[in-house]
């Protein structure tokens, strides 16, 4: 079996083409199911102690599964066999990764059950190995919004270009690596601009970012539905299946881009703007009361 048949091997289920299959790729696979098993374990070990704690605890498992069942959706399911042939299919594989999972697996907070699967030791060395110097300078650099949303903003607008996107299509190594800086950097922007304390200057910020964010994505949306020409042509050939045209298939994967994407970015804006205004409202009324 050759290099790129390793990473694009994929089983298929009922009758029909390889585009109804299940990609069950070790590569995918393994990573996920590991990962799946880690934080189940370390999960169980936080639950026993946890105590009165045990609803929140509750709460971010059941986000975890969410944002781990979405990454499977995305990665395993046949959506992603057939974003080898159809463009909208792969652009909703991309959301499916960045707007859908990555939020909800920052939202679960996960660095803790995943740090008490491991044994005590490696624990140990592990929160040694993150406070060195190198490694703390540049997580302080990535760690802003502004580096976030620009790593982010990059790894989007770069893997879109037609060269470097067709050239993914026929390489796995490069198809994966897509996916991987999709996805970590939509990890790192989340993680960044949702907000972990209540203070306004962090509601702003994350304000701000998500609408830029909104902004250029839609941006890079609008320019795949209005286009004349076809951007990725190999992409789109089998747009049949799903009874379109190539052309038809870029302008839906345009509108994917551009709306249901767009929605979450800016829904989560409007939501944390909500919030900092209500949280500013709550700071106001108790400095009112307070005794001069």
């Amino acid at each position: 079996m050759s290099f790129d048949a390793f990473f694009s091997t994929s089983i298929c289920y009922g009758a029909g083409a390889p585009d109804a299959g299940w990609t069950l790729a070790l590569p995918i696979t393994l990573p996920l199911a590991a990962i799946a098993l880690i934080y189940a374990l370390g999960a169980a070990r936080l639950w026993r102690r946890s105590g009165r704690g045990r609803p929140e605890r509750l709460r971010q498992a059941l986000l975890f599964a969410a944002g781990w069942s979405g990454l499977t959706v995305a990665l395993v399911s046949p959506i992603h066999a057939l974003g080898e042939r159809v463009f909208s299919a792969h652009m909703i594989e991309h959301e499916l990764l960045m707007a859908v999972a990555a939020p909800l697996l920052v939202a679960s907070c996960p660095g803790a059950a995943l740090m008490w699967a491991l044994p005590a030791t490696l624990r140990r060395g592990t929160g040694s190995l993150t406070h060195g110097r190198t490694v703390q300078a540049v997580w302080a650099l990535a760690a802003r919004p502004l580096g976030a949303t620009v790593l982010h903003g990059i790894a989007i607008w770069v893997w879109h270009i037609p060269a470097l996107f067709e050239a993914a299509l026929q390489q796995g190594v490069l198809h994966y690596a897509q996916h991987a800086s999709f996805l970590g950097t939509a990890l790192l922007f989340w993680w960044v601009l949702l907000p972990r304390s209540w203070q306004q200057k962090t509601y702003g910020i994350s304000v701000m970012h998500l609408f830029f964010t909104s902004l250029h994505t839609g941006l890079l949306g609008v320019l795949l539905l209005v286009s004349p020409k076809l951007w990725y042509p190999e992409n789109g050939s089998g747009a049949a299946l799903w009874s379109l045209s190539p052309i038809e298939d870029q302008q839906l994967a345009g509108l994917v881009m551009w709306v249901p994407a767009g929605l979450i970015y800016g829904g989560a804006a409007l939501l944390l703007a909500g919030l900092w205004v209500s949280n500013s409202g709550t700071r106001e009324a108790t400095h009112a009361l307070r005794p001069g």
